[in-house]
């Protein structure tokens, strides 16, 4: 390709098998540190800071110094967004790792992509908000409903802090293991924020599982009834 975007440096960067596997980790949202994501990565903490040069440099993650620490962390939601379409466009292709035993069926159910909920919990969010009208979908634009915003509203949520943030209010994001959509944009970031600080689910340490409460699932299926 002699014009336009020249994806072959974005794709060399996250071909890479461990640096995919140190993307995969900063999926979960959390800033690690260098030798943490070699754990996750597989590699040396020195091969690893190779890597983690080599994605800031191509704008894939951001470093931040925190006393004698430095966290890494994806640069943005795109980022985001384009690592779990992959994921999903691999999965299509029966391109899959080896399953993981019991943890696998829990990343599926619920787990944290990016900043938002993913999986069959928030697939099942998003299917609900849009057959209740409370999101309009436009092609692929998303929107909050005048009805949407009053339910948003009553959970709490202040919808004038959000909208005043640089980011899409909602935006749907293709989920890689149920192949449908879920809710991304600040609004997916602040309801999941509103279940973590409701202790409707809490998030595995060190992995992108969300595990729901039984109080909390039930509270969620009332919240987002689906017919």
């Amino acid at each position: 390709m002699k014009e336009g975007p020249d994806i072959s440096q974005i794709a060399a960067l996250i071909g890479d098998p461990a640096r995919a596997n140190i993307l995969t980790a900063l999926m979960a949202g959390q800033a690690l540190t260098a030798t943490e994501l070699a754990l996750q990565a597989g590699v040396t903490p020195q091969t690893a800071s190779s890597h983690l040069s080599k994605l800031q440099l191509g704008g894939l993650v951001l470093m931040r110094k925190q006393g004698r620490h430095r966290y890494f962390s994806l640069s943005g939601d795109d980022v985001g967004a384009v690592l779990e379409n992959l994921m999903q466009f691999a999965a299509s292709r029966g391109l899959t790792r080896v399953r993981t035993g019991p943890k696998d069926p829990a990343l599926r159910a619920a787990r944290v992509c990016y900043n938002h909920l993913a999986g069959d919990m928030g697939v099942t969010m998003f299917d609900s908000l849009a057959a209740r009208k409370l999101i309009g979908i436009d092609e692929d634009a998303v929107r909050l409903t005048e009805q949407g915003r009053i339910f948003v509203s009553d959970l709490g949520i202040e919808l004038d802090s959000l909208e005043k943030i640089k980011r899409p209010l909602c935006r749907s994001c293709l989920d890689w293991s149920v192949r449908r959509s879920h809710l991304a944009g600040t609004l997916g970031t602040a309801l999941l924020d509103m279940f973590y600080a409701n202790n409707w689910a809490k998030r595995e340490q060190e992995l992108r599982v969300v595990t729901f409460s039984r109080n909390g699932r039930e509270r969620f299926n009332v919240a987002f009834p689906v017919s």
